[in-house]
């Protein structure tokens, strides 16, 4: 049983009526190209973190809460490769880190399958050949932020592939994605390629029921619209749509639903990658229709190419993707003539998912892309800041360590907020409720981080 929906409507009251609606009104006021504002002005320069691990603006600083191999409650260590992350109410005192664990089968376990087995019982998704379940999941962090310390951390999920992004839900949930299309073989057991449903209030590992009407695909995150409960969704591929996800029943996701594809009307098709032409430009307004999906579990994977034969936009490797006010902003990794990325805005129709939507369609627009390295450089994990403004993990794998948290203002103009010191990625960023912690994790070694500073100093 979930928590009550009224503890996630004040999560998000105090700081999303206020701080996005600068970003609601964006549109009119963003320029013809995305600039990079200078060192003085956003928070200011970043300072060299003495520890090496993550450079600040003066004034912010970090705690580690958790970190890999780190003992959790239920006796199992802290696995690696933390990705997405959502942050949930509990109490007045807690909330919980629902943290993905971006794990293969081949990736080691942390402890002996057998005593896993022994422990988990018939609650893990898959077992490999070992009998052990496979590594991929979520963990739960219990966080008191008035003590400012870690009161609980155990597995809430185990037995699927590649946990790589999600999102919360308005109910109090966290929906875990598989960025895997696996079949049954020798070393797995069940196809891959779902999201899973993981209660906020979790105590222990849960049972594992894959969410399968919501599709079988390269999943990457999620994100639900809190007035209708429709679930978008964003696909890790070169070739990626952009799909949704309506519930028969509000809240209810395991009681299925449809699966659509976003289409632009009037251009079937459209590659808003801008690769080869630019087919979209900045704040373009083009209205939208969405396509049913038949066979929503895809055996073959081609999900994304028989969405696009029916005239589906295409997308560079959708991945973040964040409910903001009445809108949502999701992350093309590699889009862009450039190909260092996107960031697309949709706003829903307020008849969306309705036979009446088309009367009023939502909107689709490209809100930033990149011009070269230093301004943005594959945008992965998105988050929404109490000023109003994204935060968004940059993906990048290079010889020198260069991996950011990107600041965009409402204006679509962007500047650095972070610097990642290690040769790895900052992922899963998420706000506390009363929005003065920034939770964010560094993908490898497992390390989640708590920071603080003065949100409100920002220098336009």
């Amino acid at each position: 049983m979930v928590a009550p929906r009224i503890t996630r409507r004040h999560f998000n009251q105090g700081l999303l009526a206020v701080a996005l609606s600068g970003l609601s009104r964006h549109v009119m006021a963003t320029s013809k190209a995305n600039a990079l504002l200078s060192d003085h002005k956003a928070y200011g320069p970043l300072k060299s973190d003495p520890n090496g691990l993550l450079d600040l603006p003066e004034g912010f600083e970090y705690e580690i809460i958790s970190r890999l191999g780190d003992g959790m409650t239920d006796g199992l260590p802290v696995p690696d490769r933390a990705d997405g992350m959502g942050c949930l109410p509990l109490d007045k005192e807690r909330l919980v880190l629902v943290r993905n664990h971006e794990l293969s089968p081949s990736n080691a376990y942390p402890v002996s399958p057998s005593s896993v087995a022994n422990k988990i019982n018939d609650l893990a998704y898959d077992r490999d050949v070992k009998k052990g379940p496979l590594p991929g999941g979520t963990s739960h962090i219990v966080y008191n932020v008035k003590s400012k310390r870690v009161e609980k951390q155990f597995m809430s999920l185990l037995g699927t592939i590649r946990n790589c992004s999600g999102g919360i839900t308005p109910w109090n949930s966290w929906l875990t994605c598989e960025e895997s299309v696996a079949m049954p073989s020798e070393s797995l057991g069940k196809d891959h390629g779902y999201v899973f449903e993981i209660p906020a209030n979790a105590s222990e590992l849960t049972k594992a029921v894959p969410l399968k009407a919501m599709g079988r695909f390269n999943h990457e995150a999620a994100c639900v619209d809190p007035r209708t409960s429709i679930v978008y969704l964003t696909e890790d591929r070169s070739d990626s749509l952009l799909y949704r996800f309506i519930p028969k029943t509000p809240e209810k996701l395991h009681e299925g639903g449809k699966l659509q594809a976003l289409k632009v009307m009037d251009k079937s098709g459209l590659d808003t990658r801008n690769w080869q032409d630019k087919q979209i430009d900045l704040n373009d307004k083009l209205h939208c229709e969405w396509i049913d999906l038949d066979d929503p579990e895809s055996p073959k994977d081609d999900l994304r190419q028989r969405g696009h034969a029916e005239g589906a936009a295409l997308f560079a490797r959708g991945e973040g993707i964040h409910w903001g006010n009445d809108e949502l902003y999701f992350c093309c990794t590699s889009g862009g003539a450039k190909k260092l990325g996107q960031v697309m805005r949709y706003v829903p129709s307020p008849h969306e998912g309705t036979d009446n939507e088309n009367k009023q369609p939502g909107m689709l627009s490209l809100f930033v892309e990149s011009t070269g390295e230093q301004s943005f450089n594959y945008g992965d994990n998105i988050v929404v800041a109490p000023n109003g403004h994204l935060i968004v993990c940059e993906d990048q794998y290079t010889d020198k360590v260069n991996n950011r948290l990107k600041g965009i203002t409402p204006e679509g103009n962007l500047y650095n907020f972070a610097q990642v010191r290690l040769q790895t990625e900052p992922a899963g960023t998420c706000f506390s409720p009363d929005g003065k912690t920034l939770f964010v994790n560094l993908y490898s070694p497992t390390t989640s981080l708590a920071i603080t500073g003065p949100w409100d100093r920002f220098i336009s």
